[in-house]
């Protein structure tokens, strides 16, 4: 994902025109033919390979609820602090999550900034374990080290920024109860720090899911998100998103 400049799309490969075998000798135009077919089968193997990442990105992973969560009163809104890739997509899908206020776009971390989401939320009608449950089995992946699908780097590492003692008790005790349980392959590698300095990004990148759901990213590693969203969740899913702007 680039987030400080768009990236420019490569130019088309010219496939050869087969009305060229005219103009051609035989032993041309059959080169010429066998190139064109080397071309397809390529072209077929990337596409194929681009199917295997979408289903890949659309795994999701079944988890228990937190053992340990917060107990709030209505009438004060909380807010959390997740890091699980690219923001473009933790945005979008907990945009879509019931009693989730607002969900703003940013970095988080002091020495080492990732991409996060700082969510602000009712604890009367969603609490903060369940938002991590959302973030561990829909939201990413907590296998992956210092990555997410294609972004690689620490900045697309998984992180739960935790706001106090209780937040951290939490998420603390859930990694626990879900490395207990091996609902994973593979071991999890998300991290549990500190509250660190949250810094939005600029308002093009914020909403990005809403305001481009055709971009390949976007159908490619976000969308399936929030339909896992809708079909494990039903009963904490919201069609119509909250937006950033509201």
């Amino acid at each position: 994902m680039v987030t400080s400049q768009s990236v420019q799309n490569p130019p088309s490969c010219a496939r050869p025109s087969f009305g060229a075998l005219n103009e051609l000798g035989l032993r041309e135009g059959l080169q010429t033919l066998l190139t064109g077919l080397r071309w397809s089968f390529l072209v077929l193997t990337s596409l194929l390979s681009l199917g295997a990442v979408a289903i890949a990105q659309e795994a999701a992973v079944t988890v228990p609820p937190p053992a340990v969560d917060e107990q709030h009163p209505a009438g004060k809104a909380e807010t959390a602090v997740f890091a699980g890739g690219c923001y473009w997509g933790t945005q979008g899908l907990f945009e879509h999550v019931a009693g989730v206020q607002r969900v703003v776009a940013g970095m988080a971390g002091n020495s080492e900034p990732a991409e996060s989401v700082e969510i602000t939320y009712d604890p009367s009608q969603i609490t903060y374990g369940q938002l991590l449950q959302i973030f561990f089995s829909v939201a990413h992946d907590p296998t992956q080290l210092n990555r997410q699908g294609p972004d690689e780097g620490t900045r697309y590492r998984s992180d739960v920024f935790y706001e106090d003692d209780e937040q951290k008790q939490i998420a603390q005790a859930y990694v626990n109860q879900l490395k207990e349980a091996r609902v994973f392959s593979a071991s999890i590698v998300t991290r549990i720090d500190p509250h660190a300095e949250f810094h939005r990004v600029d308002f093009s990148q914020q909403d990005y899911l809403i305001k481009h759901p055709t971009d390949d990213y976007i159908v490619t590693n976000d969308l399936p998100k929030i339909s896992n969203l809708q079909r494990m969740y039903p009963s904490l899913f919201r069609a119509e998103p909250v937006k950033y702007a509201d």
